[in-house]
């Protein structure tokens, strides 16, 4: 006692002793564009006095001791700063701190700000994309209760407002897909399909659809940018959807594993290890999933597995190579007429239809933060890849049954079809920020070269067996083409700041694509053969603007328009595993896309985004039902006609726990996704018609709890009837091709228990076992309808070390 009292008196004395000997430090903290830095933190060192920078970016501290003392300024997102300074008695020292902003490189692709509350939110800014203007949306998928093990696209990818999905029974099965806005969600064939940033398709124009998807459980977070994104990214309709893996631990090495079995002989087996040492850094996956199937002959099998490994050669320059794989093994049990469907949804009629993708992806990449102003990315992929199919010929739809031929005693020989690829994508983009009278702007640019051939081979003869068996019993193939797409792109966008809160980003983009074929193929009539050895040239300049403005920190209302176009891919020249019948003289598409929306957050307790679109598609491909002249109706893809999309998407997040109270033991929060979609044909034989795979409504609402370490979520999802064929058929075709696909009503649910490192997982798909279709095809994996999954139960395991 005696001590602390003689400490006290000390003090007492010494502040006595130095009364009238303190000064004023005042100053200002900006960056390198002069712009000020709010809310910075100054210390004063070693009296550890302190304050913040106002909205100037001024501070001032008094009463400072004289004599020298450090200066202190920290912000995160800024390099701190260190400054030695003499404080004289009764003076005032002016003090100016110019600080650098430190972007970190991670080893995928940088985000500068994700708003969310749990699961979803919008993208703020990235580091080599404007996204200022344009409709993100953002899915954190460690934040979600949802069944990734399936890759179930309505539990992950529900909550985008409008995003429609080609659900077939296996998981990544081919045929899956997703759409917005009234486009055709098979394949994502509207969609440019992304991985880390770059290309995962086989072919960008020619043949743009993915086999390969990254297993969920080791995603961090999937970005969606609808179709303004025409202008950084490519000239598709339908946007980009992007799969952003998760990085490397900080400690030298952290495994993670998840098993997990389910209904009909699911087992899913996904293993991770990452980790870093120094200047290197590492990630990588192997995941393997099997199951018996919800119909018979529907099992499959499949491996994918990932590695990244990144090297910092300095703070600013970082490289990195990944690579990507996928090898399958699907059994087709094909599809249905209506009646057929009707009477048993989970019978099959084929067990001799197999389909392989193997899928190699090699990607190099390399991050330079030139400057704190200026940053450079490149990236290079690598893609060999393949599809092959060995099933039932066809020809008579899916009322053909598949039996014993009486004069043979043996099955019809299948037929064997093979495609493989071949391409590189370079894309390389530099973002900039510089000043211009006395405001900052940003502008970002870049240019990509693509080379890719295709070869497609079909009509061979295969097999009479039942089995997985490629071997042709005839030498040749009825069809034998090459393809090939060479494309170089250039982009601009520039975002100026007209006001503290008003910015307005136009931007160009440029595109030069040529595309050959060389090879045979049969006639329509499969009287004669063609021979094709032709090239052709397409030159297509693509404008658009984007408009933003802060009403508050949290909330904006942003616009955008840009122009759109869609070249002819190959399966529309050709047909490979379909009985449709294509047009020779097929024309591409173009058109444009437009939103406007007010988004934002309120706390953490509201999140939203509402906002209406308007996208036209001229020159639209689709499949019409003709009729020979013996009076037979068959499908035809054609230049339907020109179609107007329209309609509103909103997305509103809200947790009352969080808006009442302060605790966090427990939570309960619900969301709602709905799209109202109004997607006709304003041209031609079918003006006024919907378009193809277009619902006028998908209403998604869920519910999520948690308390303590225990979560869940249930989802119901709701989708109106649509058609899948230009002349919106009431009376289902034959083939089952043409007719309606009805409205159904989807319900999930999951949950999650954590206990430390460990975790379990179990949960309900399609929990009323709903008997529904969202395709009709007259390709594989039917022709005719394709069922989706009626109710299974899943339950998993995990850990961490």
């Amino acid at each position: 006692m005696m001590k602390g009292l003689f400490l006290l008196v000390l003090s007492v004395a010494s502040a006595s002793s130095t009364f009238g000997q303190t000064g004023t430090i005042k100053g200002i903290a900006r960056d390198k564009v002069g712009e000020p830095i709010i809310n910075a933190t100054i210390i004063v060192k070693p009296s550890l006095l302190g304050t913040s920078t106002n909205e100037q970016g001024s501070f001032i501290l008094s009463n400072i001791p004289s004599g020298k003392v450090e200066l202190h300024f920290s912000k995160v997102g800024y390099t701190s700063i260190v400054k030695t300074i003499l404080v004289e008695p009764n003076k005032t020292i002016d003090v100016f701190f110019e600080a650098e902003e430190r972007i970190e490189l991670l080893e995928n692709v940088d985000v500068s700000g994700v708003r969310s509350i749990t699961g979803m939110g919008y993208l703020d800014n990235h580091s080599q994309v404007i996204y200022t203007g344009k409709k993100t949306e953002v899915i954190l998928l460690d934040s979600l209760d949802a069944n990734t093990s399936q890759n179930n696209p309505r539990q992950v990818l529900g909550r985008v407002p409008g995003a429609n999905y080609s659900e077939t029974e296996a998981s990544g099965f081919p045929s899956n897909g997703i759409g917005f806005r009234g486009l055709n969600p098979t394949q994502s064939i509207e969609t440019n399909a992304r991985q880390n940033g770059y290309n995962i398709t086989a072919d960008l124009y020619g043949y743009p659809e993915s086999y390969y998807l990254p297993a969920l459980e080791a995603v961090e977070r999937i970005e969606v940018t609808r179709g303004a994104a025409s202008l950084q990214f490519g000239p598709q309709f339908g946007g980009v959807i992007n799969y952003i893996m998760k990085k490397p631990s900080m400690v030298p090495l952290e495994i993670t594993t998840q098993q997990t079995g389910g209904s009909f002989g699911m087992y899913n087996s996904f293993t991770s290890a990452g980790g870093q040492s120094g200047k290197l850094s590492y990630y990588s996956y192997l995941q393997y999933q099997g199951a018996q199937g919800w119909r018979p002959n529907s099992d499959y099998k499949k491996i994918t597995g990932y590695a990244r490994l990144g090297y910092s050669l300095s703070d600013k320059l970082k490289v990195g190579v990944e690579y990507s794989i996928l090898r399958n093994r699907l059994h087709m049990p094909g599809g249905f007429t209506d009646s057929a469907f009707y009477a048993n949804s989970r019978a099959s009629f084929r067990a001799r239809n197999w389909l392989t993708s193997p899928w190699n992806i090699l990607t190099l990449t390399l991050d330079w933060k030139i400057n704190s102003l200026t940053s450079l990315s490149f990236k290079s992929s690598f893609n060999e890849s393949a599809r092959d199919l060995v099933w039932r010929n066809e020809d008579g739809g899916p009322q053909a049954m598949d039996l014993i031929d009486p004069t043979t005693n043996m099955y019809v020989n299948r037929e064997v079809e093979h495609e493989g690829f071949k391409s590189n994508t370079s894309e390389a983009r530099l973002l900039t920020h510089y000043r211009l009278w006395s405001v900052r702007n940003t502008l970002a640019t870049g240019v990509r070269f693509f080379s890719g051939k295709m070869k497609r081979q079909g009509g061979g003869v295969g097999t009479t067996g039942f089995d997985f068996d490629l071997n042709l019993v005839q030498p040749g193939f009825e069809y034998d083409l090459d393809f090939t797409t060479t494309n170089l792109a250039a982009f601009i966008e520039n975002t100026f700041h007209v006001s503290e809160k008003f910015s307005v980003t136009p931007g160009f983009r440029y595109e030069y694509i040529n595309s050959t074929i060389k090879g045979y193929n049969p006639s329509e009539d499969e009287t004669a053969v063609i021979y094709s050895d032709r090239s052709k040239n397409r030159f297509i300049f693509l404008s658009g603007v984007g408009l933003q403005f802060e009403i508050s920190n949290t909330t904006n209302v942003y616009a955008n328009w840009s122009q759109a176009y869609r070249p002819m891919d190959y399966s529309s020249l050709t047909p490979f595993g379909t009985i449709i019948t294509v047009d020779q003289n097929l024309k591409d598409s173009g058109g444009f896309n437009s939103d406007l929306g007010f988004r934002g957050s309120v706390k953490n307790f509201l999140n939203f985004d509402v906002g209406g679109f308007l996208l036209h598609y001229n020159n639209r491909i689709g499949v019409i039902e003709k009729t020979d002249a013996s009076g037979n109706q068959f499908p035809y893809r054609t230049n339907v006609a020109a179609s107007v999309h329209k309609g509103i998407e909103s997305y509103v997040e809200f947790n009352p726990v969080k808006a009442l109270t302060n605790q966090t033991k427990w939570s309960v929060s619900f969301f709602n996704s709905l799209a109202l979609i109004d997607a006709k044909y304003t041209t031609g034989e079918f003006n006024g018609k919907y378009v193809e795979y277009a619902p006028t409504m998908i209403n998604r609402f869920g519910l999520n709890a948690s308390i303590l370490k225990f979560s869940t979520t249930f989802l119901i999802s709701n989708t109106s009837k649509a058609y899948s064929d230009a002349g919106n058929s009431n009376v289902p075709s034959a083939d089952a091709i043409a007719g309606i696909i009805p409205a159904y009503r989807v319900m999930d649910w999951s949950a999650t228990f954590h206990l430390g490192n460990y975790n379990m997982k179990f949960g309900v798909n399609n929990l009323t076992d709903t008997r529904y279709f969202t395709l009709r095809t007259g390709e594989y994996p039917g022709p005719g309808i394709i069922p989706s999954i009626g109710r299974s139960f899943y339950f998993g395991v995990g850990a961490k070390f």
